[in-house]
């Protein structure tokens, strides 16, 4: 919480939470001259005819969360959410095979007492009820009202939609308890029930829920035996646990369980829920198997969209560095405890079996049908929540607890080494280190490049804020690749934004697109977030190393290339962003050695599209899209 001229205001904070601190709102747009069409994009032959790209990236919400009950226009296509499971009904009641999404409070201690990354029935029991979703700290009217009392708003967004920063508030009395705006919140039950209804509209501010790293692996409650396994569902990953991970990772002993079943909640499309998401998957193509690259949040989630891979702990030179005691994780349960963790912390190293919870994690692994590398490094700590960048957005050095610069490869060094231009839009970046009331709106863990110790020396060419992409949209002045991130009003994260803003950001980006013909002829854009936010999904898993993938995300490819409503089912994740690029600018390599852009496309089964026949692979995005052959190349990897 913060206070200014404007009042309180509710903030998330970017090393904790799922984007960074908003510290207060008002910012004059700031926009960049223009310097005339950009004629080296279309100089740079490319694979298919798209010259530009544009990553659209919105906050925490999973597939199933979005789409549980989408039909696809065309009766030629199938989608696989809870609606074609049957586990609910076309009105978002539970259906009948609603027992196929049963949420299970632990009872008894799995795997002897450690953390456990799988249980047994004998240690679960099913809830009778789904524990009651709280309002979890949301206020009765929305925090970012004032807004509207600043000239032109945020300029994130158009003059017609400045009214969505002022509506969504709970209208509640209280800010802790069930929330009352969920049709029968005390006795839903335990599986997915539908968030909106007569008191709780889709433009809502509603409660957050867990995901990190070590909670995300027990929520989905992965296991390799009879119980878990079946033949749509080989890694044995079944989502059961949910609720119960919310509740007792942190629940100190003989403590009050703050239980919440917020995960378990879904839209409903079909009366007319994330309208403009619906609307490009009728008319474009989406992908129903497309996933948040790892466990965790949004700046672990966030990483493989430009290095197609994680970032490690190092000495800044490059090397492998050890972090302080008290910054590392031990996800063991303390005594007289089913789950609470011993330290909840920044850092875990993976390549050392015997640190607490790794090995139940690489056991499984070693379980599974076919051969992963963890690619745990030895030496090696890796992230297992949110921490901050070593560089502010303008390329200052930051201290105190924050990811030290890394010298791994990204896709903007391949970029710029092949004079592909490219740009990451932040929103918020022109207020951040000013005196204007949207400093701090900025997310620091979203951008990737600036993890990299090179960050500063790129900010002069390619950092801008949102505002000049749609000055760029409107010249023709767009660089080939686009990173795209909303500030942290309108990024869609629950809790501190709504999904109807990320929307109404998202639209205004297509539309702009659409309005050069010039430019939309040769453009695509893929619409998605960073990751699920804990909420729940049904869908396969697939793990590729140690660090995920995990639950499916919304990813919708929108182009003249993408046209008519096609749903795509190949498994794909972050990473086959960068391996589209890669392919689509033919260049050749990859990142590192142990990218996952080294990954194979996957092979799809007539019996399981979902499943890929040679796992552990992941595709390119070319399956979005359907180009004139003689455009194509005929490489199935990006950098053949």
């Amino acid at each position: 919480m913060f206070t200014n001229n404007m009042g309180i205001w509710r903030t998330k904070v970017s090393a904790c939470a799922s984007a960074t601190a908003l510290s207060a709102l008002g910012l004059a747009a700031s926009v960049s001259a223009a310097t005339g069409p950009d004629d080296s994009v279309d100089a740079i032959k490319t694979a298919t005819p798209i010259k530009h790209v544009i990553i659209i990236v919105g906050e925490n919400r999973s597939f199933d969360h979005l789409f549980a009950t989408y039909v696809p226009k065309s009766r030629k296509e199938r989608v696989l959410n809870l609606l074609a499971e049957k586990i609910i009904n076309a009105d978002g009641t539970p259906g009948p095979n609603f027992a196929r999404a049963h949420q299970y409070q632990i009872t008894s201690a799995p795997n002897g007492g450690k953390f456990f990354s799988g249980a047994d029935l004998k240690n679960k029991t099913l809830y009778a009820t789904l524990p009651a979703p709280d309002v979890g700290g949301v206020g009765a009217v929305s925090p970012y009202a004032p807004i509207l009392s600043i000239p032109g708003g945020d300029p994130g967004l158009p003059a017609q939609d400045q009214f969505l920063f002022a509506t969504g508030g709970t209208g509640l009395s209280f800010t802790l308890g069930p929330d009352t705006r969920i049709a029968n919140v005390n006795n839903l039950p335990p599986g997915p029930f539908q968030l909106t209804g007569p008191t709780m509209p889709a433009d809502a501010f509603t409660a957050d829920t867990i995901h990190q790293y070590f909670q995300m692996v027990q929520q989905m409650d992965c296991a390799i035996d009879k119980e878990h396994v079946s033949k749509e569902n080989p890694t044995g990953c079944l989502h059961d646990l949910q609720s119960a991970i919310t509740t007792t990772y942190s629940t100190p002993p003989n403590g009050t369980p703050h239980d919440s079943g917020q995960t378990m909640a879904f839209f409903n499309m079909q009366q007319g829920d994330a309208p403009f998401l619906k609307l490009l998957a009728d008319q474009y193509t989406m992908s129903d198997n497309y996933h948040q690259p790892v466990m965790g949040g949004t700046g672990p989630d966030s990483e493989p969209l430009g290095f197609a891979d994680q970032v490690f702990f190092s000495d800044g030179n490059g090397n492998p560095a050890t972090p302080p005691a008290a910054n590392i994780y031990n996800p063991d349960p303390q005594a007289g405890t089913l789950n609470l963790y011993t330290r909840r912390a920044q850092w875990f190293n993976c390549s050392d079996e015997t640190q607490p919870g790794i090995a139940a994690i690489t056991g499984y692994l070693k379980a599974l049908p076919y051969s992963v590398q963890t690619r745990c490094g030895a030496g090696e700590f890796w992230q297992a929540v949110n921490v901050n960048p070593a560089f502010t957005p303008k390329g200052v050095v930051q201290t105190g607890l924050v990811v030290p610069p890394t010298t791994q490869r990204s896709i903007g060094d391949v970029l710029s080494a092949h004079n592909v231009s490219w740009k990451y839009y932040g929103g918020g970046f022109n207020a951040d280190g000013t005196s204007s009331p949207f400093n701090g709106s900025y997310c620091n863990i979203c951008n990737p490049f600036e993890y990299e110790s090179n960050y500063p020396s790129m900010v002069a060419d390619h950092m801008r804020d949102v505002t000049d992409l749609f000055t760029d949209l409107a010249n023709g002045t767009l660089p080939a690749v686009a990173y795209v991130k909303p500030d942290g009003t309108m990024d869609g994260h629950p809790a501190s934004s709504k999904w109807s803003l990320f929307e109404a950001f998202a639209k205004n980006i297509v539309e702009l697109a659409q309005n050069n013909p010039k430019l939309w002829a040769e453009t695509a854009i893929f619409v998605t977030v960073d990751e699920g936010g804990g909420y729940y999904d049904s869908g396969f898993i697939q793990p590729v190393d140690f660090f995920g993938t995990g639950p499916r995300i919304p990813m919708i490819a929108v182009s003249p290339f993408s046209t008519g409503g096609h749903v795509s089912h190949v498994y794909n994740e972050h990473s086959s962003v960068v391996k589209f690029i890669e392919r689509n600018w033919k260049l050749r390599g990859t990142l590192s050695n142990r990218s996952r852009d080294n990954l194979p496309n996957p092979v799809q089964d007539d019996d399981n599209a979902y499943v890929p026949r040679n796992m552990p692979a992941v595709g390119d995005l070319f399956d979005l899209f359907d180009f004139d052959q003689r455009h194509e190349d005929d490489g199935s990897r990006a950098h053949d």
